[in-house]
């Protein structure tokens, strides 16, 4: 439905947008003013400790200058309760006592149509709860309780019971008006071919209703109570109100949770949902059935940016959610994706809450996978790499995979983290092969030469550190690639290292790993090895001389926000470079102590206050990131007291 502009322009005026914002923050005493209706808080969409979300009552707008969010009354309904944006205005007009318009007269007659069925729906959800309170519903109110189901969640969720007979909905409706042909819209009779009469759809079945955002039963999901009985599951068909590649089972009881929360669980049946919500588990939702679509997608990224997809551990749940993958890919977005949890197999997330207490829930669900690893787990899993044209197999799959995704940052995100663990596994798998299969702690002796051919640098310790971000964040690469690529490395290792990380990055789509990697030399392989200890997880072996990135870089080990490692990163690239100044400055001293020109000493003293601002810049960096870095250990330090004090 579209709003006129003046309707907007009036629900605004009625409300102010600090009562709208208010009932989600406290605002700021000291940077608040009332009178002028300027008032200031904590951003409700990211973590802050000082006040940088601003709500201007004039202009009706408001303004995070942390995270840059901004919008008006109907975007932060949008934003914080997870709402479409027809949805806030109605909210909002029922709050502000504006009169909306009716909807034209074929909107209005498929309105009135879609109300109808949904009058329908709760007629027969009423049914089936009466049966299910009555004498036929004993077997299932037997299975609930087997379940351990309470009778607040069955009242809750307004469990039914379908009898097993191919009338008894069907006449309760006819009793009360209800034509069949509207019976069987709503998916309620199936009508068989010929002239054979209708009958209940559903039959001898747990009956559990699904409802739309609003509340209101749409379609039911009925499950069977006979031990041999086909299908277990059984939803409604597709109806004018229901559409399974739309909805989500529990959607309208889980929006608000999330936000509270900023989680999302998604699993696989609505049994497993409502012992969750039982459990307390509120921002739960289900999969109604069906292999995942991107509409589905797209809704659940308004309950949470990373909702976590908890499948069980079993050979199906890990193929439902590798289904999942390929709908998820075209259209991921900044900021935006998944995270996958794999519950221990033969468990679904019931058994788990009562054996393990929600707190072992929570801790398996911390568990979870980024969408890239279980990619890269699923691709890796199935390949052989025994020759290069299996290798190339793999590379393209990926490249395949990676190119549908639509948005161009993500997908240039994905192309150069997946060109980088590919070159960690070719290389690898080479290493090993050379090595006659033995395993990479056993193999010290090429370390300790690797470690003999830098060590004579000075610069050793930074530009390994620099590297080594450079390969675990190749984004930073890429985001300051042309700085990177001049970089003034002293050992050559180290520049041909640079040189060929730069010609991944810059040769993206055009060079495959496996070619590039088989022309390393042997010293640059060593090299390499010893950088990837950490990347390639065997940071853990015995005899390794060296250190890995994590060692040189501690505070890696606590997970700091992204923005944190490139600002270290950048200083790291200053300090090279500043090291590099004073070596070109000790240079031309030295030149001039045997012949001074006023040309040169015009050179030393451009160098010497060049490098006296670099200096002082640098020095106020390094007390920056110091400050920081200390926040972030108090924090992981405080989180981990926490997590001791709670288990």
């Amino acid at each position: 439905m579209r709003f006129e502009p003046r309707l907007l322009d009036e629900i605004r005026a009625r409300l102010t947008l600090s009562e709208i914002v208010g009932r989600r923050v406290s605002w700021d005493r000291r940077k608040t003013q009332p009178g002028k209706g300027d008032y200031w808080a904590c951003c409700p969409f990211h973590q802050e400790k000082s006040p940088s979300f601003h709500v201007d009552d004039r202009r009706n707008r408001y303004k995070c200058f942390g995270c840059g969010a901004s919008g008006d009354h109907f975007k932060f309904l949008c934003e914080t309760e997870g709402l479409s944006f027809p949805e806030s205005v109605e909210r909002l007009a029922e709050q502000a006592g504006v009169g909306l318009p009716a909807p034209d007269p074929q909107a209005a007659r498929r309105e009135k149509k879609r109300a109808g069925l949904a009058d329908i729906c709760e007629m027969a959800a009423q049914f089936f709860q009466m049966e299910f309170a009555g004498p036929r519903g004993e077997h299932a109110r037997s299975y609930c309780v087997k379940r351990g189901l309470a009778p607040e969640t069955l009242a809750e969720f307004r469990f039914g019971f379908a009898p097993d007979s191919r009338n008894a909905l069907k006449s309760y409706l006819a009793a009360r008006d209800v034509p069949e042909a509207d019976m069987i819209e709503a998916g309620l009779l199936i009508k068989p071919e010929g002239d054979r009469s209708t009958y209940d759809r559903f039959r001898g079945r747990l009956m559990i209703p699904i409802q739309d955002d609003r509340g209101r039963v749409v379609a039911f999901g009925g499950r069977t109570l006979d031990p041999d009985g086909q299908p277990k599951y059984l939803n409604s068909p597709e109806t004018p109100l229901f559409h399974k590649g739309v909805m989500l089972f529990n959607a309208h009881r889980a929006r608000e949770p999330s936000f509270k929360s900023e989680q999302a669980l998604v699993v696989e049946g609505y049994l497993d949902a409502i012992a969750l919500w039982q459990a307390g588990i509120h921002h739960v939702v289900a999969s109604l059935g069906t292999a995942f679509t991107e509409d589905q997608v797209l809704r659940l990224w308004k309950f949470a940016a990373e909702p976590v997809i908890c499948f069980d551990g079993d050979a199906a749940g890990v193929s439902a959610a590798h289904r999942a993958i390929d709908r998820i890919f075209p259209v991921l977005k900044s900021g935006f994706s998944f995270q996958f949890s794999f519950l221990p197999d033969g468990m679904d997330p019931d058994d788990l809450v009562k054996q393990r207490g929600v707190e072992g829930f929570h801790a398996e669900v911390g568990r979870a996978q980024t969408l890239f690893e279980v990619v890269w787990d699923r691709e890796i899993s199935v390949a052989r790499l025994d020759t290069p044209e299996r290798k190339a197999a793999l590379e393209k799959r990926f490249d395949d995979l990676i190119g549908s995704i639509r948005d161009e940052r993500v997908r240039r995100r994905y192309q150069l983290d997946l060109k980088f663990r590919l070159s960690n596994l070719f290389f690898e798998q080479a290493r090993q092969n050379r090595k006659g299969g033995k395993k990479a702690g056993e193999d010290t002796g090429s370390l300790g030469k690797a470690r003999e051919r830098v060590s004579a640098s000075d610069d050793f310790g930074m530009e390994r550190l620099i590297l080594g971000i450079c390969m675990r964040y190749p984004h930073l690469l890429d985001r300051n690639f042309e700085r990177f690529s001049r970089m003034p490395f002293a050992n050559d290792l180290h520049s041909q290292l640079r040189d060929i990380l730069c010609r991944i990055v810059d040769e993206l789509e055009a060079t495959p790993i496996a070619d590039l990697t088989s022309a390393f030399d042997e010293p640059l392989r060593d090299i390499m090895f010893e950088m990837m200890l950490e990347t390639i997880g065997l940071q853990e072996q015995k005899g390794a001389e060296f250190s890995a990135l994590n060692h040189r870089f501690p505070l890696l080990k606590s997970n700091p926000p992204e923005d944190f490692v490139e600002a270290a990163y950048l200083h790291f690239l200053d300090v090279l470079e500043l090291n590099a100044l004073e070596e070109e400055l000790s240079t031309e001293l030295t030149s001039a102590d045997e012949q001074l020109e006023e040309q040169s000493w015009m050179r030393i003293q451009a160098l010497s206050q060049d490098l006296a601002r670099r200096r002082e810049e640098c020095a106020r960096d390094e007390a920056d990131l110091a400050e920081r870095a200390k926040r972030i250990r108090t924090s992981g330090t405080q989180a981990v007291t926490e997590n001791i004090a709670a288990g």
